[in-house]
């Protein structure tokens, strides 16, 4: 089987287009997600340019229910001329100490921000907001999501300190992920490579080391370690592809790969290759249907949120 990991000429994760079996990525996407998903080139869609706008929409409606809001609300997103300019500020108070002024991490935020593309972080960002509305039932709202998702926010912190690492910039970059750990309580190594439109389901204990690189519209919840084995240095660390769902409290270990659309049973340990679009379950973790022909799911995992179908067939007791 073809591997659905390709980072040979971009850096990014790439879904696999060497399938045999006729899997199609997008065929089994929600409303607009396939407009979303297929934007190779980076042009934008309606959709993402009104996510700035939207959230300013539901700022002002939610002042006008609750006005106790209002000084709160106009800190933090209505005050702010663009949707990097609001992050940077909520990012820079969040994880400001008294040695470490919320003035000072602003400009240092703002200007990784506004010095990058769009299509390379604030893209990124919006595919985020974009992912916790549509996947998460908790979610009320964009603002919800901006102003109280940790997971949400403790990405955004390592997307600007990823950048900080790959300019050589490597202990800002570590200062912004020590301080995303003691106030998020995740810890994403600042080299680890990140997709968009990622879910960081309550995130709680979210561990991703340095070599890690994870797809697009991946979904993770909370108590995942995405580590190595404790005995290889240099490239020791998983590859998650495009589209998977990693339940809670698993630990997959190693220079392992994880294929597109694959769906990892909550408290599983995976220490080896998973094959596409097929479901790994258990401590050490096995594949439902077996390894010879596992059981394959025609939808995607990270973004369905389906964390129970074929369990039957993993085991014969399931309460």
């Amino acid at each position: 089987m073809a591997p659905c990991i390709d980072t040979s000429r971009t850096g990014k994760t790439q879904l696999s287009q060497n399938d045999d079996s006729g899997f199609r990525y997008l065929n089994f996407c929600g409303p607009g997600f396939s407009e979303r998903i297929s934007r190779g080139n980076h042009t934008k869609t309606q959709t993402d340019d009104d996510v700035w706008l939207k959230m300013r929409e539901e700022a002002k409606s939610d002042v006008e229910q609750e006005p106790i809001l209002s000084s709160y609300y106009d800190a933090s997103i209505t005050s702010h001329p663009s949707l990097d300019h609001a992050l940077a500020s909520i990012l820079s108070v969040k994880l400001s100490n008294l040695t470490l002024p919320s003035d000072t991490l602003f400009e240092l935020f703002i200007s990784v921000l506004q010095e990058s593309p769009e299509t390379e972080i604030i893209d990124s960002v919006k595919q985020d907001l974009l992912a916790a509305k549509e996947r998460d039932p908790a979610c009320v709202s964009y603002v919800h999501c901006f102003l109280s998702f940790k997971g949400f926010l403790a990405c955004q912190a390592h997307r600007i300190a990823h950048k900080l690492w790959t300019q050589d910039r490597k202990m800002l970059a570590l200062l912004i992920q020590n301080r995303v750990s003691e106030v998020f309580a995740v810890d994403f190594h600042p080299g680890a490579r990140i997709g968009k439109g990622i879910l960081l389901d309550h995130a709680t204990a979210v561990v991703i080391g340095e070599t890690a690189v994870v797809g697009d519209n991946v979904s993770i919840l909370h108590g995942v370690t995405l580590g190595g084995t404790g005995k290889q240095c240099g490239d020791r660390h998983p590859k998650i592809g495009d589209g998977v769902l990693i339940g809670a409290g698993t630990c997959i270990l190693g220079n392992i790969t994880i294929g597109e659309g694959v769906k990892i049973g909550s408290g599983s340990v995976v220490l080896k290759d998973v094959p596409p679009r097929t479901t790994a379950v258990g401590n050490p973790a096995r594949l439902i249907g077996g390894k010879e022909n596992p059981t394959k799911h025609d939808k995607i995992p990270g973004l369905t949120m389906d964390q129970t179908s074929h369990m039957t067939e993993w085991s014969d007791y399931v309460i």
